[in-house]
């Protein structure tokens, strides 16, 4: 399996479409899902060592994802990103780093692509 497999769940297909452009890019292997369940499966037969997660999608938020990651085990890098409210994604940082999460950072939409490859370094 490739060194850098990257998960992103957005329900925004254009924000998607460029995360997984620029991930490609730069030798991950990509799965784009915007479905929690879809996620979650991926997650667990995927591996990733990346995680993109968008806070806001309809039928799911993204905090309940963060938990469900650190229930998990997850030692995925993640970054949580939002087009709303920037100290939402600063929550569930926060909560991550306090359920055990080792790498959580936290970004909001628009995200440039000088930013985004910085990011997936």
């Amino acid at each position: 399996m490739s060194e850098k497999r990257a998960l992103i769940i957005d329900d925004e297909k254009m924000f998607a479409d460029f995360v997984r452009q620029v991930a490609e890019g730069m030798g991950y292997v990509v799965e784009v899902t915007d479905q929690a369940e879809d996620f979650k499966e991926s997650f667990l037969r995927f591996d990733p060592t990346v995680i993109i997660l968008d806070m806001v999608m309809p039928g799911v938020e993204g905090i309940e994802l963060v938990n469900w990651l650190a229930e998990v085990g997850c030692s995925a890098r993640i970054m949580v990103v939002t087009g709303y409210n920037p100290h939402y994604v600063d929550f569930a940082k926060t909560i991550g780093s306090a359920r055990g999460l080792v790498s959580v950072q936290s970004y909001t939409k628009p995200i440039s692509l000088a930013d985004l490859r910085k990011a997936l370094a």
